[in-house]
C-alpha cells in the first residue's frame, strides 16, 4: 500500500468517529467528505492524488469543535471557523506524514485546508470552490428551511458572500445545479447584485 492510500485510510478513520450519522447510518462526515472529492475532481480534471485527500479533510473532525463553544453571534462565529481551519489543516498535515506522505506535500494541503490564498492558490481555490458547490447541491435547502424567519435579502446576502469566493468555473457548475425554483431565484439574484465590502460565507 501507498502513501496516499494510507493516507486514505487513516482519513476515513477519522471521519468514522464522527457521531452524527445520516439516515443509513454512515458517518456524516465520511458523506461530506466523499462529496467533496467529487467535486474537486470534477473541477480539476486530472486532479493529483494530494489534491482529491485534501479535499477529504475539509471538514476533517469539524465535530470535535461545536459551535456551542463559541458565543452565538458574529464574532464567535468567526472565531469558530479560524480555529477549525487551523486545528483541521494541522491534523490533516499530522495524519498525512504518519502515512508517510512527503513533507513537503502534506505542507501544501495544510495550506489548502487552512483557506490560505484564496483566489491565489490553486488547491485552496479548489477546495473552497468544492465547498461552496457542496453548501449549494446538499445544504442550501435544509439551510432555507432552517432560517425561515430571515429575510429574503438576507438570505441572497450569504450566498452572495458565498458565491463571491467562486471561481468562474464553479460559478458555472452552480448555475447549473437542479435546485428548487425558490432556492435557485436567491442564487440568481446573488450572483446578479454587487459585491458586498465584508467578506464571510457558509462554506
Amino acid at each position: 500500500m501507498d502513501a496516499y492510500a494510507r493516507a486514505r485510510e487513516l482519513i476515513e478513520a477519522a471521519h468514522g468517529a464522527d457521531p452524527e450519522r445520516t439516515p443509513e447510518g454512515r458517518a456524516a462526515e465520511a458523506v461530506y467528505a466523499e462529496r467533496m472529492e467529487a467535486w474537486v475532481a470534477r473541477l480539476v480534471p486530472g486532479a493529483p492524488p494530494i489534491l482529491r485527500l485534501a479535499a477529504r479533510c475539509q471538514h476533517l473532525e469539524r465535530w470535535s469543535v461545536p459551535r456551542a463553544s463559541f458565543p452565538l453571534d458574529k464574532a464567535g462565529y468567526h472565531a469558530w471557523r479560524r480555529l477549525l481551519y487551523t486545528r483541521q489543516a494541522e491534523r490533516a498535515r499530522e495524519l498525512l506524514l504518519a502515512a508517510g506522505v512527503a513533507a513537503d506535500e502534506a505542507a501544501s494541503v495544510a495550506v489548502w485546508v487552512s483557506k490560505t490564498g484564496l483566489k491565489t492558490n490553486a488547491g485552496t481555490q479548489a477546495l473552497e470552490d468544492a465547498a461552496c458547490l457542496v453548501f449549494l447541491e446538499h445544504e442550501i435547502l435544509g439551510f432555507v428551511q432552517r432560517h425561515a424567519d430571515y429575510a429574503q435579502e438576507k438570505l441572497v446576502d450569504i450566498l452572495r458572500k458565498t458565491t463571491r469566493k467562486m471561481s468562474p468555473a464553479a460559478l458555472a457548475a452552480a448555475r447549473s445545479l437542479p435546485l428548487p425554483e425558490a432556492v435557485a431565484a436567491l442564487l440568481h439574484q446573488a450572483m446578479m447584485t454587487p459585491e458586498p465590502r465584508s467578506d464571510s460565507g457558509v462554506a
